[in-house]
C-alpha cells in the first residue's frame, strides 16, 4: 500500500465488518509509524461494500429500541454498532475524498484515529452482542448516515458540518440519558462501553470543529455564519434540543453555534 487514498479505498471496499476493523487498525498503523506517508489522490468509491445482512430499511421502519431485557439491549446495541461501522466508512471517505483541498497532515492524522477509534468501538459493541447470543446483522438497520456522506459529497465545509458537528454531537447530547436509563434497568456491562464512546465522540466533534474552522477562515468566510447556512441547506430539518452544553463546549462548539438552528 503506498497512499492513504489507495488504503481508504481498500477499506471502503471491504464489506466484512471484522476485516474492515482489522485492516483500519492496520493502516492507521502505517500511517503512524511512517509506512504511509502520502495521501494520494485515488477517489474513494462512491459506497462503501456492505454484508449482505442487516437489512437496510427507511428509518420509520426500523424496530423501537429499549432498555430492558434482552430483546431491547440486542436492539439497542445493535443500532449502535451500525452508526460505528458507517462511521469508520465516514472517516476514511473524509480523509481520502476531498484531496483537492489539499489539507495538511494534521488533519489525516485526526481522521485517521477517527476511524481507529470507531473500529474499537464497533469491536466492543460486537462483544457486548455476542454476550447476548446475537450478532451484527440480525436485526435490520437503516442507511441515514451514509446518506449524509452522499449529500455532502461535493465540499468538504459541508462534510465537516455535517457529520461530527451535526450528527455525531447529537451522540453527545443523547448518550448520558442513554447510560442512565440502561443502568436504572441493571445493565451494568455496556454502560462503560457507551462511556469510552462519549469521550470519543467529543474528541471527534472537536476534530471536526477544528477542520471546519480551519476551512472557512482559508476561504475568507465567518465560521459560525457557515456553519448556519450549510445547516439550513443540508439539514434543513433543524437541531433537536435537548443539547449537552457541557459537551458540546468541550468540543469547541459555544451555544452561539447551534441554538440559533434549534427546531421552534
Amino acid at each position: 500500500m503506498t497512499t492513504l487514498s489507495e488504503a481508504a479505498g481498500l477499506v471502503l471496499n471491504t464489506a466484512d465488518p471484522a476485516e474492515k476493523c482489522r485492516l483500519t487498525r492496520q493502516f492507521a498503523a502505517d500511517w503512524r509509524e511512517g509506512r504511509i506517508v502520502e495521501a494520494g489522490a485515488v477517489p474513494p468509491p462512491s459506497r462503501p461494500a456492505r454484508p449482505p445482512r442487516p437489512e437496510l430499511l427507511p428509518p420509520n421502519r426500523m424496530p423501537r429500541r429499549s432498555y430492558g431485557g434482552v430483546p431491547g439491549r440486542i436492539a439497542l446495541l445493535h443500532a449502535l454498532a451500525h452508526i460505528e461501522l458507517n462511521a469508520i466508512d465516514l472517516a476514511w471517505d473524509a480523509a481520502s475524498r476531498f484531496a483537492a483541498e489539499a489539507m495538511p497532515k494534521a488533519f489525516h492524522d485526526d481522521w485517521i484515529q477517527v476511524a481507529e477509534d470507531e473500529a474499537a468501538h464497533f469491536d466492543m459493541l460486537a462483544g457486548l452482542l455476542a454476550e447476548l447470543g446475537a450478532a451484527y446483522g440480525d436485526l435490520p438497520a437503516h442507511d441515514g448516515l451514509w446518506q449524509a456522506a452522499e449529500k455532502t459529497a461535493d465540499d468538504l465545509l459541508a462534510r465537516m458540518a455535517v457529520v461530527p458537528m451535526t450528527l455525531e454531537v447529537r451522540g453527545c447530547d443523547t448518550t448520558p440519558a442513554t447510560m442512565e436509563k440502561l443502568k436504572r434497568n441493571g445493565d451494568d456491562r455496556t454502560p462503560p462501553v457507551l462511556e469510552i464512546i462519549y469521550h470519543d465522540e467529543i474528541r471527534h466533534v472537536a476534530a471536526g470543529v477544528r477542520w471546519f474552522v480551519f476551512l472557512a477562515e482559508r476561504r475568507g468566510i465567518d465560521p459560525v455564519a457557515a456553519y448556519h447556512r450549510l445547516l439550513a441547506e443540508r439539514f434543513p430539518a433543524g437541531l433537536k434540543p435537548p443539547f449537552n452544553h457541557q459537551a458540546r463546549a468541550e468540543a469547541g462548539m459555544d451555544r452561539h453555534w447551534y441554538e440559533p438552528m434549534a427546531r421552534r
